[in-house]
Formats: structure tokens, sequence, C-alpha cells
């Protein structure tokens, strides 16, 4: 498959829990692009980070030469996670390996929460105050923008990459975090999905730069151990346009009106897709050109259960928003 081809691979988000570490441990190095001692596979880096020491992994294919510029795809992993465990189990190194792509697997920083009346100490991307936790006393927020904006300067140094065609997929905390990099690391990405997860707050963010995104949940996603009924995809138009509705706690309309308020959006969508499997609202900007559209994809095949994620790899929503887009 030709690279320009992919217009699917935002949407492989899977999470298989039961597949196998088989990839050599880490080294890298920093050959500044040549392509002498380039460890293949798994790597680990330690970057400094406000005096803390931050972890991301990267996948190097084999078909990576350092002679050539290569797309570089980061993955931001959910609550509780961490970026080994997504380098293992997301499915992102295969398809890295299969289209000549570097993967990032960035890990977030543990912390004392509060969430859902329980208090808790886990791992999450730092999307205070647009989020529905909050932090305990005494904890300090790590600068997660400025950890990601290290990471790129770091493989750029390290690695041959294409500095417009960098893009970043979150999962859950991940995808609120994604939602955050759409505005705060906007000038340095060129394509952003914030799957299961997005702006929580009814409120305006200005980007640095207009960009591409999908916004992507599953009809039978209610949140880690919450349930609900599946959602029919036919009432996709219903929940983006009608305010307090009870379905999701009105979730849809304040993603999309967040995202139109933030992208200056004309807020007349186009809806596609099959009912059956997935719908599609699609936002053009008010002006044709040199701006993005913004897709919001609700998606029968993926469900609460994380381990259903397989099923909507490569083109579950269809989305013609892939490694061809450029910043």
């Amino acid at each position: 498959m030709k690279l320009k081809s992919l217009i699917y691979l935002f949407l492989w988000i899977p999470l298989i829990f039961l597949q196998c570490q088989k990839d050599g441990l880490t080294g890298g190095d920093d050959n500044n692009g040549g392509n002498q001692n380039i460890t293949y596979g798994k790597n680990r880096f330690i970057t400094r980070i406000d005096g803390d020491d931050r972890e991301y992994w990267v996948h190097i294919p084999n078909s990576y030469t350092g002679k050539t510029e290569v797309p570089m795809v980061f993955m931001l992993h959910g609550t509780s996670g961490d970026g080994e465990e997504f380098y293992n189990h997301s499915g992102w190194r295969e398809v890295g390996d299969a289209e000549n792509i570097i993967t990032v697997y960035p890990s977030s920083w543990r912390y004392c929460i509060h969430t859902d009346g329980e208090t808790k100490t886990i791992t999450k991307w730092n999307t205070v105050p647009d989020c529905e936790w909050t932090y305990c006393d005494g904890q300090k927020p790590r600068d997660d923008i400025k950890f990601l904006s290290a990471i790129i300067t770091e493989m750029g140094s390290k690695y041959k990459i294409d500095d417009k065609r960098i893009y970043l997929v979150g999962f859950s905390n991940g995808g609120q975090m994604a939602a955050r990099c759409s505005i705060e690391l906007s000038d340095k990405l060129a394509a952003i999905v914030e799957s299961a997860g997005s702006f929580y707050l009814d409120t305006t963010y200005t980007p640095k730069r207009k960009l591409p995104v999908l916004y992507q949940i599953g009809n039978e996603d209610y949140g880690p151990g919450n349930v609900g009924p599946a959602i029919p995809l036919s009432l996709l138009d219903t929940l983006i346009t009608t305010p307090g509705i009870g379905l999701r706690n009105g979730k849809h309309y304040v993603t999309a009106q967040d995202h139109i308020r933030d992208f200056k959006l004309d807020p007349n969508f186009i809806l596609s897709g099959d009912t059956t499997k997935a719908a599609i609202a699609t936002y053009k900007p008010y002006q044709c050109c040199g701006q993005p559209s913004i897709f919001i994809c609700h998606d029968k095949r993926i469900k609460t259960c994380l381990s259903q994620w397989r099923k909507s790899s490569y083109g579950s929503c269809g989305v013609k928003l892939g490694m061809d887009e450029k910043f």
C-alpha cells in the first residue's frame, strides 16, 4: 500500500492485551538522520523536563534508512496506561513497519486525583481544568505540552523526520490531551485524532493554527466503568445539535460546539457514512481555502471494552484524514 493511500491511518486505535512483546529493547542513537548505529524496533528514551525524567518509547521500522524524511505519529495512552503498554498493544508499530512511519509512545505522569467521588493514584495527562477530575492537594501538574514539544525536537535531531507530517492520536484521557494539543501544539502538528476523549468544558480556545481534527466515539462508550444504551447512529444529527440531551450527558453537543468555536467552522455540517457501521458529520470552515475540516464520527463497532478497538482498525469511519495530509 502506498503511503499516500493510507487515508485511514488515524483510525487505528486498537488495544489487545494478549499480544506478546517481541522487539529487542532499547537504545537509540544521536546520528542526526544518518543511517549509522540505528536501533531498529523498540527504543526507550528519557528526557529531562522541569527537573523530572520523562519517558517515551519509539518504534523504528526496518525500512527506515536515515536518508529520506519519514512521517512520525504520536500515540497517547489513556488513564492508568503508559507508553510501553501502548507500544506493545496499540497496533501502531505494525502500521509503522508496513508504511515506514516512526511511531512514538510517551508516558504521562502519575498523580493523586479526585474523580467520580473517589481518590486514587493513577497516570493522567495534564488536561486540568478541561476535564472531569481534579488533583489532590499538593500535587504538581506536569507540563505535558512542553514534554511533547521536546520529543518533537529530540526526534528531529535523532532521525530524519518530515516536520510537515507529524501527527498525534490520543485515546480516552489521551484523547483529551490530543484536544489540548490541537490548540497548543497546532503549530507543530499536521493533523490530530481525539478518540474517546475530547474537550470537556463548554468554552473557547484559540489555536495557534487551524488544523484537521477527527473526533471519534463509540455508540456504546459511556466512559470507563459506565454503561448505557447503544445509541442509534441515526441520532448523530440530533446529538450534535441539541443541548442538554440525556445520552452521554450531552457531550456530543458540547464537543461539536467547542470545535465549531475554536476552529471557526460553519455550523452547517454534512452527514455521511453508513448508519449500520459509522455515521460522520463533517464541518467545513466558513471560507474554503487554507483551513481544515473537522470530522465527528459515531462508530457502532467501537464499544466500551478496550479490546474491541482492534475491530475498528483501518477505516472504521472512512474519513480521509491521513498521511497525505501535510502541515
